[in-house]
């Protein structure tokens, strides 16, 4: 027999009855019926019940146990009776009888109680993360986890990638988030960086000959917490193809996140192809480049009937360059006045002068405007928002993007306050024709929108021909229930036309040789039309485990404060250390040469 089990927790069953085995396992419970110790024995499979009898000469030992201390149990197989069966585990119909027991690790008293359903202070959890992780809940999101990479690892395979490991030490990063910067030993003063994204390496395999690379990447970048984002470390599914066009890599996220998702949750998956809404049009009707399309509100501009209105609030503004959005809402005519008070201070909460509103009830309209807009103006409104008998029209009036962020956020409050959102569907889209540039609101500099190395819709002709502002980007954002699973673009991949996008945006060739030599260098050796994506892994399997926060579905998750409690990093190192890597730490009164002879 062998020195710890015979069997897992999950596999006894009553064609195991009168069979003798040996499990190991911890004590998650203990129960005393009587003097008899009842034990749910658990592993990394699942739970079996065991009997030990007082008449053992170890069950006193047992019974002072604390929880979670590792014992070997080797017994008899017994049927439950028909009133003990357990219908909620594969192992219900039997327990284990012990006639041997042996105590492989004693425990301490546990700072988690792990048999209950209450998740607990999060430091605590995330300091005792290793207990933490043997509670159902966690644990099996971690499975979890795995077998959606497994899956996808295959789903790529299966269209044709290789899967490609790429550096990570590697140079700082001009663009995006902050670095995590790796002093060197042997080259004094010099730093690696630690992979913001594989971006470049991914597109310089493309300009090696590869067709189809992929990786479960790892990336780093020294960014603030969020509800969907790890602070320090993440994964996405990086994957970049060449000689393809945009409609080619929507065609393989498409086929891969829907055959995911529909593989593992049983919720409804949107078929495919995804809906594709331009960048502007979904800031015009949600509010945000990220939306929620469980929420059956779509937002409209009516600002032209506002500005010649007797609204003079809104029309004085409207004519000063603001905007009025409206938010159609069905069927709410009988909410309290209260309800739309407190809506109203919550856009005041976001930065609104407040919140106008217009309800149609029966023959009437009423509202705080209904009086300053004459019957033909209600009637644009109504039609515009295709209002009928008991729904309600708020309106927002403020600058353009402001606007558009306050609506946006009213409307998802009103979609989970009035409880619109449907909890068992999975609405997917393609966010597309981002902007290439945008105008600096404070100095009125033309800069890029977003990301610097997109193919421009038109390419060089747009960038010599075109306004700046009008010019779209071949960049494209992939949503999932209002949750930004990935950002993506047909790359830039001619050294001509990158010049002249860094020269409208305000950079000189030598800062692009300078900041960005190695992929131009690589341009100019003959480069394959490219383009990519990375679908946040982390991020879908929060969906997926139908978790609200990403550290949920992340083995060893930092805090907040990007501090890995557990561990107690980052820490501090030794002096020795220091001196290796040719650093000194300078405290913050610390005063240098140079800052004593400016006080001076």
């Amino acid at each position: 027999m062998h020195l710890y089990r015979t069997h897992t927790c999950s596999q006894l069953s009553k064609k195991d009855a009168g069979s003798t085995v040996k499990l190991s396992g911890w004590m998650f419970r203990v129960r005393d019926h009587g003097g008899i110790l009842f034990i749910d024995l658990r592993d990394h499979y699942g739970i079996t019940q065991v009997v030990i009898h007082p008449s053992r000469a170890f069950f006193d030992a047992l019974s002072k146990a604390k929880l979670e201390t590792v014992i070997t149990v080797t017994g008899e197989v017994t049927l439950r009776e028909a009133s003990q069966i357990n219908p909620d585990i594969p192992t219900g119909e039997v327990e284990l009888v012990a006639n041997e027991c042996l105590i492989e690790a004693s425990a301490e008293q546990t700072p988690i109680y792990l048999p209950g359903n209450e998740d607990g202070a999060e430091d605590v959890r995330l300091k005792y993360r290793f207990l933490d992780l043997r509670r159902e809940r966690i644990h099996n999101n971690i499975v979890f986890r795995s077998k959606i990479i497994s899956f996808l690892r295959k789903a790529m395979e299966a269209h044709g990638f290789n899967e490609f490991q790429t550096p990570i030490l590697t140079c700082s990063s001009p663009e995006g988030a902050r670095d995590y910067l790796v002093p060197s030993r042997v080259h004094h003063g010099k730093f690696y960086a630690l992979p913001q994204a594989p971006q470049l390496f991914k597109q310089l395999l493309m300009v090696s000959g590869f067709d189809r690379y992929f990786q479960i990447a790892p990336c780093f970048r020294d960014e603030d917490a969020r509800a969907d984002r790890s602070p320090g470390e993440f994964y996405q599914l990086d994957m970049e193809m060449s000689f393809v066009t945009q409609d080619d890599i929507f065609a393989v996220v498409e086929d891969v996140i829907s055959k995911t998702f529909a593989q593992f949750s049983k919720k409804a998956v949107d078929a495919t192809p995804w809906i594709r809404i331009p960048y502007r049009e979904s800031m015009l009707k949600y509010g945000s480049d990220k939306p929620d399309l469980r929420i059956p509100i779509e937002m409209f501009d009516c600002s032209e009937v506002f500005g010649k209105s007797g609204f003079n609030a809104f029309a004085a503004a409207v004519k000063a360059g603001s905007v009025v959005r409206a938010i159609p809402v069905k069927n709410i005519k009988d909410k309290t006045r209260s309800f739309f008070d407190k809506l109203g201070e919550h856009a005041k909460s976001l930065g609104a002068k407040g919140l106008a509103y217009l309800v149609w009830d029966g023959d009437t309209i009423k509202g705080p405007i209904q009086k300053f807009l004459t019957p033909e103006e209600l009637a644009t409104l109504a039609k515009m928002g295709n209002v009928v008998d008991g729904d309600v029209l708020f309106f927002i009036c403020e600058e353009a993007d402001k606007a558009a962020k306050i609506a946006g956020d009213i409307r998802a409050k009103l979609g989970r306050d009035l409880e619109l959102i449907d909890k068992n569907v999975f609405r997917f889209c393609w966010i597309v024709d981002f902007p290439m540039f945008e105008k600096d609101p404070e100095t009125g500099a033309i800069g890029f929108s977003h990301n610097p190395f997109s193919m421009p819709q038109g390419g060089m002709d747009a960038l010599l021909n075109k306004n700046p502002l009008d010019i779209h980007a071949f960049q494209y954002d992939v949503v999932c229930n209002g949750i930004e699973l990935s950002s993506g673009a047909i790359r830039n991949h001619l050294p001509e036309i990158m010049y002249k996008a860094f020269e409208i945006a305000g950079y000189g060739p030598e800062v692009v040789e300078q900041k960005f030599g190695c992929l131009l260098n690589a341009f100019k050796f003959g480069a394959p039309p490219h383009g990519g994506i990375a679908p946040g892994v982390d991020r879908m399997v929060m969906l997926l485990a139908g978790e609200d926060n990403i550290r949920e579905v992340i083995a060893f998750p930092m805090n907040q404060k990007a501090q890995d409690l557990m561990m107690n990093a980052p820490s501090d190192v030794t002096e020795k250390q220091l001196r290796e890597l040719h650093i000194k730490i300078r405290g913050k009164d610390v005063i240098t040469a140079d800052t004593a002879a400016v006080q001076a």
